[in-house]
């Protein structure tokens, strides 16, 4: 991105992969446009020569990290953003990624494999030793209902994860080291959960959205809807 910093706005028609509520987490917004402002030399796109587009777009941030499992931040995604870029950040000494976000034409094709493998060459150009990362689980959001430390778990009969986008990271060397319950909290007024979900929230209750890993929390007398979405930390060793 620090090379072509035109593809930027070439690369919009990418946010359209994520479910439209994901697009209101108020940290995401409040901070990713600067992650791609002051650190542009960790992040990147794919281009596609032949059709003269962006075709993926992947992210990440220096941050700090004592190796340990426990001391991984529950708020996963929302609480790297904000420690990394804050002005009293201490000195990082892992690379962590934010998100790969591949347009649905080219999923399948091995582009995620490519994708980690250069943020992980990134991560080792700056002198880091790990690349860690909040990892969206891809299938969770066909099983809403499930507890996210049981999801984890679920493995293919070849002993691959039944997740495609975990499996992926294993693949790459990746390790599943703690779940992130709440990785991202994107809250809104019954209005706005309705226009984002397209559905009516009738009465106040939890209720199943499309593209949501957890269910969506509405509080009619509170006019509120709350989702708070969990991810899976995993550590890839550089």
């Amino acid at each position: 991105m620090a090379e072509r910093p035109d593809l930027r706005s070439r690369a919009r028609d990418l946010i359209s992969m994520w479910p439209q509520f994901m697009h209101h987490d108020p940290v995401c917004n409040a901070y990713f446009g600067r992650v791609r402002d002051e650190l542009p030399h960790l992040q990147f796109f794919a281009w596609d020569d032949e059709r003269d587009e962006v075709v993926a777009e992947a992210n990440a941030v220096p941050t700090v990290w004592d190796g340990k499992p426990g001391t991984l931040p529950e708020e996963g995604l929302d609480a790297i953003l904000e420690d990394s870029l804050s002005e009293s950040a201490p000195v990082p000494n892992v690379l962590c990624a934010l998100q790969i976000v591949i347009s649905s034409e080219y999923q399948g094709r091995g582009l995620s494999i490519r994708l980690i493998s250069r943020m992980a060459e990134l991560g080792g150009l700056q002198g880091y030793e790990l690349l860690i990362a909040p990892v969206r689980p891809s299938l969770k959001n066909q099983y809403p209902l499930a507890p996210i430390d049981r999801y984890v778990d679920w493995r293919r009969g070849d002993g691959t994860h039944l997740d495609p986008w975990l499996r992926t990271h294993e693949r790459f060397g990746g390790e599943i080291l703690k779940i992130a319950p709440r990785s991202m909290t994107i809250p809104g007024t019954i209005a706005e959960w309705e226009d984002w979900a397209e559905m009516v929230f009738p009465e106040t209750g939890s209720y199943v959205v499309p593209g949501a890993l957890e269910p969506v929390e509405i509080d009619r007398e509170a006019d509120q809807g709350l989702y708070v979405e969990p991810n899976v930390w995993m550590r890839h060793r550089l």
